[in-house]
């Protein structure tokens, strides 16, 4: 079963910490994004392995969008 990691906030992904395949433990820092000229860590949700991401550097990104995938 995966665990989906969602945007809580509006802004631009500038940096993907964790490469696919890799693995994480709870709260560890996912990706970076800022919004309102701060950066702001997305964290793991919980402890497994990064299946999926849905965004690449760069992007602009809506809240509550899809990010990436943790099995």
């Amino acid at each position: 079963m995966s665990t989906k990691v969602l945007s809580e906030i509006a802004g631009i992904v500038i940096k993907i910490e964790v490469p696919i395949g890799g693995s994480v433990s709870q709260d560890d820092t996912l990706l970076l994004i800022e919004s309102m000229k701060m950066q702001i860590p997305v964290a793991a949700p919980s402890s497994g392995t990064l299946s999926r991401v849905y965004v690449t550097e760069g992007d602009i990104i809506a809240e509550g969008q899809l990010l990436a995938e943790l099995d």
